[in-house]
């Protein structure tokens, strides 16, 4: 079976050009966040990062309405997803500390669903899109980095309660994920798909 090739089309349809606008974006946030001296400078970070996610929102629309779902967007919009968040919580862990249990949790977190996808690939299964508790640790986590983003102000006690509990929703969202890589891993043996 050869591979399909990936045609210029589909690198540069408006969607993947949005993902890769996205990606292009984490370093300049980044810099400005880290750089920042004043509260100026957050709320260009904040922009920034909107914008990025307003992006997110619309290349999935464009994709959907004109047919232009593509293999390769199936990568790139979770890989810009996945970037952006963990840029973001790298950005914080340096100004709250707390900040770095979230960080650890993130890195197992992807860490296990990235290893367990390549493990299933060869055997014919793929996660088919985020789960209900996957969305919401992720809508948490950017409630999350927008308040801290906006309220560079923010009292340590009131940051370190939003991130005490955007930590606890990503611990559920890693315990809950683990049966369900579980039984596609059971269900991919040989032994399950003779019995079939």
């Amino acid at each position: 079976m050869t591979k399909r090739k990936i045609t210029a089309k589909e690198i540069f349809s408006i969607p993947n050009l949005m993902g890769y606008f996205r990606i292009l974006l984490i370093p300049v946030f980044t810099w400005i966040y880290v750089q920042a001296d004043s509260v100026s400078d957050y709320y260009t970070a904040a922009v920034l990062v909107g914008i990025s996610g307003l992006t997110d929102m619309f290349d999935g629309k464009v994709a959907r309405k004109f047919n232009m779902i593509t293999e390769l967007g199936k990568f790139i919009d979770p890989l810009a997803d996945k970037l952006t968040q963990g840029a973001l919580v790298i950005c914080f862990a340096i100004r709250y500390p707390l900040m770095r249990a979230v960080l650890v949790l993130f890195i197992v977190k992807e860490g296990f669903m990235g290893i367990m996808g390549l493990l299933l690939l060869p055997r014919g299964k793929k996660l088919d899109g985020a789960k209900w508790f996957g969305k919401v640790c992720t809508a948490v986590l950017y409630v999350l980095l927008f308040v801290l983003l906006l309220f560079p102000g923010i009292g340590a006690a009131a940051a370190n309660g939003l991130i005490l509990i955007c930590a606890a929703f990503m611990l559920f969202s890693l315990i809950m994920y683990i049966p369900v890589f579980r039984k596609m891993w059971k269900e991919s043996e040989p032994d399950t798909a003779e019995r079939k």
